[in-house]
């Protein structure tokens, strides 16, 4: 009697757990045969959650979901792209214009602002290609450099608000903190932005306590504090700290 118990108790909680399922096809015929990984962050290292292999440019990953998480598809130690590793049927497309991933509630809402992080990106590359072409039509080096600079800054303006209201309007769901990594990840060295000090002024509770989020700014408090202490005044939000002062604090020393 224990025993049927125990088994209509383990299929009850079977039942309850959810599951992630994740299609992928891709177009790129050097994917063929390659090994493709989940993997997170957790403990300031990447860790494996999932793998397969890409046969006939489709592969799958499947799994238990004990939380809805933010993770990154690797090939070998190639990061491809972000992915939310939530419940639902997941869609996966690969091929040599885009990376995009689709299916699922939040998913959705991070390709939306990949998307329109890349016309910014974009319109910043088509500044480059009209200098060459002023350039070439003789337009003197300062008025090509003043009137492509305000352009330049209106879109960094643009970039910086996408990015500030997006992690805002997620800061209670993985894409918060998950868009946060990807945006500092690009930093030598945790550094305080007025960008990230708006975000922390307006934070919640559950987006502070985040372990990235937490650690980061943590980190960057602390290069801040040497500095100024270095200086022995008040230092601007964003300068070039010492490297042996950047070194203790990140060995925790």
């Amino acid at each position: 009697m224990k025993i049927l118990y125990a088994l209509t108790l383990l299929a009850l909680l079977s039942s309850c757990a959810e599951f992630y399922n994740i299609q992928g096809t891709s177009s790129v015929s050097r994917l063929d045969g390659s090994k493709l990984y989940l993997k997170v962050v957790r403990d300031n290292s990447l860790q494996n959650i999932d793998s397969c292999e890409v046969v006939h440019g489709k592969f799958r990953f499947s799994g238990q979901l004990d939380s809805v998480t933010m993770a990154s598809l690797f090939m070998d130690d190639q990061n491809v792209m972000p992915i939310v590793v939530e419940r639902g049927d997941i869609s996966i497309r690969i091929d040599d214009a885009q990376q995009k991933v689709s299916g699922s509630p939040l998913n959705e809402l991070l390709y939306d602002f990949l998307d329109r992080h890349q016309q910014l990106d974009n319109q910043l590359v088509e500044l480059s290609h009209r200098e060459s072409q002023m350039l070439l039509d003789g337009i003197d080096e300062y008025v090509i450099g003043q009137q492509l600079s305000v352009e330049a800054q209106k879109i960094a303006r643009q970039t910086d608000s996408l990015e500030t209201h997006f992690i805002i309007d997620n800061f209670d769901n993985v894409l918060g903190p998950g868009v946060f990594m990807m945006i500092t990840s690009g930093y030598r060295y945790p550094v305080l932005t007025p960008q990230i000090e708006e975000l922390m002024s307006k934070a919640t509770d559950r987006f502070k306590n985040d372990p990235y989020v937490s650690d980061y700014y943590r980190t960057a408090n602390e290069i801040h504090a040497q500095m100024q202490a270095g200086t022995g005044a008040s230092a601007p939000v964003i300068e070039e700290p010492n490297d042996s002062i950047v070194q203790s604090i990140l060995n925790a020393e």
